[in-house]
């Protein structure tokens, strides 16, 4: 199964960007240093001087020289056409941070339906007459507290359907991420399109099963998450595996589930 992680990719640094202020900072001393020298000239025939000090504001220092060649080395990394491993990891860091936001708005709502889970398990391990008698008065007792609000209920269907859309899209961006030649596919577009990949819209449509580039031209590329294009990219798993998955993992075992509602709505569970 697909593991969720945030992938901390660092923003590529444009090194155009480098190049353009490292070579502007030369050219520019150079520009000072021609306009001194047109004018002193000039001067040095009319009898007019300078203060003796603006030569000196012309110079290229050494860190000028380091710096500009520094970037002239590094201009051949340049993506003109941009970076979509970044863009779709970016896109998908996205997703995850609405992704948490959901989970905190479901395990909300978990903790106001626990009392169901409380009431499930003792009615189903009461097996003689006394132990029914005693879920009954119970229930009797508590009916007030044990009611399920309809607005958590609503609130827990919504959370639990915005946690599956942002986690599976997050998982396609980053599953079409790490394939070196969609990658390759996806900036090819953005160049046959003559734009870049960073003002493109990207998308997870579950009902395709592709990851689809739209550039700001219009035209688009998509690249299928089911296996089935030149990619091979195959990123869906069973519900039973799902589900298994699910069972084993530090939020269900941390959650009011298996057993553990009593100390989890105590706040001591281990």
């Amino acid at each position: 199964m697909i593991s969720l992680l945030v992938i901390g990719s660092a923003a590529q640094a444009n090194e155009l960007d480098a190049l353009i202020a490292t070579s502007s900072k030369i050219a520019g001393q150079v520009d000072r240093g021609s306009k001194l020298v047109g004018s002193v000239m000039h001067q040095a025939y009319d009898g007019s001087i300078s203060d003796g000090t603006l030569s000196a504001t012309a110079h290229i220092t050494a860190q000028d020289v380091e710096a500009y060649n520094y970037a002239l080395e590094n201009v051949s990394g340049f993506s003109p056409y941009g970076d979509a491993q970044t863009a779709l990891e970016n896109a998908a860091n996205t997703e995850l941070d609405l992704m948490h936001e959901a989970v905190e708005v479901f395990s909300g709502a978990v903790v106001e339906l626990v009392t169901v889970t409380e009431i499930a398990d003792m009615a189903v391990n009461a097996e003689t007459p006394n132990e029914q008698a005693a879920v009954q008065d119970y229930v009797q007792t508590n009916a007030e507290a044990l009611k399920v609000d309809q607005t958590t209920v609503d609130t827990y269907n919504q959370s639990i359907d915005d946690i599956e859309t942002h986690a599976n899209n997050a998982g396609a961006y980053l599953g079409v991420a790490q394939n070196k030649e969609a990658v390759a596919f996806l900036e090819q577009g953005a160049a046959d399109s003559n734009t870049t990949v960073d003002g493109a819209n990207l998308a997870y449509d579950a009902n395709q099963q592709w990851v689809a580039m739209t550039y700001a031209t219009g035209s688009a590329n998509a690249v299928f998450v089911n296996g089935t294009d030149a990619f091979g990219i195959d990123l869906y798993v069973s519900e039973a595996d799902v589900l298994a998955y699910g069972a084993q993992s530090a939020y269900y075992l941390n959650g009011p589930n298996a057993d553990r509602y009593s100390c989890f709505t105590a706040g001591s569970c281990e």
